[in-house]
C-alpha cells in the first residue's frame, strides 16, 4: 500500500532565522545555535535538508509528502527542495495575507516557484477569513489548477516558539471551520484543506465539508484535541469522518517536522489501528492513505 504524508514542516534555515529574529538578544547563527538549544538537528542548506527528509521517507516507505515552509517568506526554501524531488515532494508555503505584496508573492510561488498548497493561519496573523486581503490571494490561487488552500482551524499551538521562550498572541476565534466553508463555496473548484480534522472544531469541520464537496479534512498529529470532548476516541473521529466526508476527502497526515524524530511512525500506527476499529475497508483505507493526495496532487510531467 502506498503511503502518502500530507502533512509534514521543513524547518530550513530560514525558519530558525526568523524566529531568531524575534529573540531579545537575537542569537548568533540562529539556524546553528537554535537547534542545538533545543536538542534537534541543525538544518543545513535547503538541498541538504531535502536529502535528509527523503532517506527518512524511504526509511519509513512513504511513497510522497508534502512539506510546509513553516514561516511567511520561506517560498525559496522549499522550492529548492520541491526542485530536488520533484517526484517525491509537495511544496507549500505559509502566507500572510496583510503583509505588503502578499498577492505578488502567492503568485510567484504558484505560478513561478511550483509551489501547490498555500497555508492561511487566520488565528497566528490575526486576519479573518472574512477579510478582503484573504480573497485576494485565494483569487490567485483558484486561478493555478492543481493548487489547494490549506487554512488551520481550531486551537493553534506552536511547540517551538514555547520552548524558546517566545510569545504566541493567537486568537482562536478566527480559526473556524465555518470561514472555510464560505471561501470554499465562493471558489467551487479550488481544494481547500483543513488540518487536524478542524484541531478541536471537528463539529465545524465536519458541517463545512459536508456543505462544500470541495473542502477537505486531514489526519495529522496525535489528534490530542479529543481531549476537548470527553469520551471522544480517535476510532470515533475516523468513523464519523469517513460517514460525513467519505474517504475520497481524507488526507492522511503526520504533521512530522524537526530531526533526529523525524517521520512520526506513531502517528501513523495510531491512525492505521484506529482506521481498522472504524472498520474501514483496505480498498477506502488506501485511499486516506495516499490515493486522494495523488488525486490532488498529480506527479507533474518534466
Amino acid at each position: 500500500m502506498r503511503v502518502h504524508d500530507a502533512h509534514c514542516h521543513f524547518f530550513s534555515r530560514r525558519f530558525f532565522e526568523t524566529l531568531g529574529g524575534q529573540m531579545k538578544p537575537p542569537p548568533d547563527d540562529p539556524a546553528r545555535s537554535l537547534p542545538e538549544r533545543l536538542g534537534w538537528e541543525a538544518p543545513g542548506e535547503p538541498e541538504q535538508l531535502a536529502v535528509r527528509w527523503i532517506e527518512e521517507l524511504d526509511r519509513h516507505h512513504v511513497s510522497r509528502a508534502a512539506l510546509i515552509a513553516s514561516v511567511p517568506g520561506d517560498e525559496a526554501s522549499i522550492a529548492a527542495a520541491v526542485a530536488r524531488y520533484p517526484d517525491r515532494l509537495v511544496g507549500f508555503f505559509m502566507l500572510d495575507p496583510s503583509a505588503d505584496g502578499a498577492v505578488d508573492r502567492t503568485r510567484r510561488a504558484i505560478e513561478t516557484m511550483g509551489l501547490r498548497g498555500m497555508c492561511l493561519f487566520p488565528a497566528m496573523n490575526h486576519v479573518p477569513l472574512t477579510d478582503s486581503r484573504v480573497q485576494q490571494v485565494v483569487e490567485v490561487a483558484a486561478a493555478n489548477p492543481g493548487t489547494a488552500v490549506f487554512v488551520h482551524c481550531g486551537v493553534l499551538s506552536v511547540g517551538v516558539r514555547r520552548k524558546l521562550g517566545l510569545p504566541s498572541t493567537f486568537d482562536l476565534r478566527l480559526g473556524d471551520p465555518l470561514g472555510v466553508a464560505r471561501l470554499a463555496l465562493a471558489y467551487p473548484s479550488l481544494p481547500f484543506i483543513i488540518p487536524h480534522f478542524g484541531a478541536g472544531l471537528f463539529r465545524e469541520a465536519l458541517m463545512a465539508a459536508d456543505t462544500c464537496s470541495n473542502v477537505h479534512l486531514d489526519t495529522s498529529s496525535s489528534n490530542s484535541w479529543i481531549r476537548y470532548t470527553p469520551g471522544l476516541t480517535l476510532e470515533a473521529v475516523f468513523k464519523t469522518a469517513v460517514s460525513v466526508v467519505g474517504v475520497r476527502r481524507l488526507l492522511f497526515g503526520t504533521d512530522s517536522s524537526f530531526f533526529p524524530r523525524g517521520w512520526q511512525r506513531g502517528v501513523f500506527d495510531a491512525q492505521k489501528a484506529a482506521l481498522a476499529g472504524a472498520g474501514v475497508s483496505a480498498e477506502d483505507e488506501a485511499l486516506i492513505l495516499g490515493g486522494t493526495f495523488d488525486r490532488l496532487f498529480p506527479i507533474r510531467a518534466a
